[in-house]
Order: C-alpha cells, then sequence, then structure tokens
C-alpha cells in the first residue's frame, strides 16, 4: 500500500524548520533523504514518524545513535518486551529468533546490557527491535554515523537482505550521498527545510537538476565508499 502524507512541515521557537511537504513512498521501496547538516534530516523523520502513527506499528523510527534508544541499566531483553509491550503483541521467541538472526544477532547474549556489546550490535539489535512490528515504513536515520565502515557496510547488507523479503519501504536519512547511491532507489534531496529534487537514483546522480544535488554530486569522494 502507497504511505502519503501532504502539508508536512514542523515550526520551533516561531522559525519553520521544514516547510510544508507533500511525501508519496510506495511499498517497499527504497528511498534515501540526503542533505547537509541543518537541513532537517532527523526533523522531518520525527515528523514523518508522528504524522503516519508510529505508535501502530504502521512506522518505525530507528534513531542515529543507539543510546538514543536503549537504556544502560536495562537488559536488551528488558528493551525487546517493552516494545513488544508498546506495540500490544505477545511475546514471540521465535520471530524474535528471527529478526536478531537477519540481523547478525542469533548468538547474541540479551541479558546482558547495552554497554556489554560493541556499538555495531547495539545499533543492529535497536534496527531488529524496530522491525518487532513489521512496520510498512523503516525509518532510519545516520544508522551508520556510529559505526567503522566494514561493519556499516555489514549492517546495512543485512538490512537490505531482511527487507528484501517483505513489504517494508525504507527511507534512509543520510548525510552520505555514497551510503544513498548503493541502497536507495530513489532520492530525495534536503535543503534549509525543503525537498528541492526527488528523483532516481541513477537519474540524480547523472543528471542532478537542484543545486544542492549538484554540490552533492560534485564530491567524488562518496563514489568510493564501501557502504
Amino acid at each position: 500500500m502507497t504511505l502519503s502524507v501532504t502539508g508536512l512541515s514542523v515550526r520551533r521557537a516561531g522559525h519553520t524548520i521544514l516547510h510544508p511537504t507533500d511525501l508519496t513512498i510506495e511499498s517497499g521501496e527504497r528511498i534515501a533523504l540526503v542533505g547537509p547538516s541543518g537541513s532537517g534530516k532527523s526533523t522531518l523523520g520525527h515528523a514523518l514518524t508522528d504524522r503516519i502513527g508510529g505508535g501502530r506499528g504502521v512506522v518505525a523510527h530507528a534513531p542515529q545513535s543507539p543510546d538514543e534508544a536503549l537504556d544502560p541499566l536495562r537488559t536488551l531483553q528488558f528493551h525487546w518486551r517493552e516494545a513488544e509491550r508498546a506495540l500490544g503483541l505477545s511475546p514471540d521467541p521465535g520471530h524474535q529468533s528471527d529478526l536478531l538472526a537477519a540481523l547478525g544477532l542469533s548468538r547474541a547474549d540479551l541479558t546482558t546490557r547495552p554497554w556489554g556489546w560493541s556499538r555495531g550490535m547495539q545499533q543492529r539489535f535497536v534496527i531488529a527491535m524496530a522491525l518487532i512490528g513489521a512496520p510498512r515504513l523503516l525509518i532510519l536515520d545516520e544508522p551508520t554515523s556510529a559505526l567503522d565502515p566494514v561493519i556499516a557496510a555489514a549492517t546495512m547488507e543485512l538490512v537490505d537482505r531482511h527487507l528484501s523479503a517483505s513489504s517494508t519501504a525504507m527511507l534512509l536519512i543520510t548525510h552520505d550521498l555514497g551510503l544513498a547511491a548503493r541502497r536507495a532507489e530513489r532520492i530525495w534531496v534536503l535543503e534549509a527545510g525543503r525537498i528541492v529534487e526527488d528523483a532516481a537514483t541513477a537519474a540524480l546522480l547523472a543528471r542532478p537538476a537542484s543545486l544542492a544535488a549538484r554540490r552533492l554530486v560534485a564530491h567524488r569522494n562518496w563514489a568510493v565508499l564501501p557502504c
């Protein structure tokens, strides 16, 4: 099913952070939202989550840092159960095992606390939790920003593999055009709170129409990153 929102906007302290924006996301689509720091990318992700309704399991949001999602004083199993309760789901060990295995965590000990795991494992765990309710849209906010390039590439490969077997769409929020080019079929370019370009990935990389997109494409180092 198509997810559509109209007039999505955010104002804070009298300032417009995100100008009125219309968005359409098709089932299973892979979209990247790119733009410089401060352009409003994370704001759009949060606003989209709030508008569609994350509490109903339609959309799930994985934050930029696992620190935003995990309490260092609680076990990872506690976090998982809390996520199930929030979605109104009964404990399902089989589903848990499948999701953890899909994200490369099949042998992980959930009785430990987050600080007992590497940052890469924590990030993959947060993404697995986001998938508990089989959302129609998964929003990943800078999912590789805290990871080294090798772990980042492996994490995105696991996410791609899992999503390819489902109808869940993905919105990948990133300032990394290389990551967007490798993981999305469509790119939105955000600048100063406005989407200034919306194009198929190959077309945007070959013929960027907006000044913001041309500036991003001009930095050729994005093409050699491993993610």
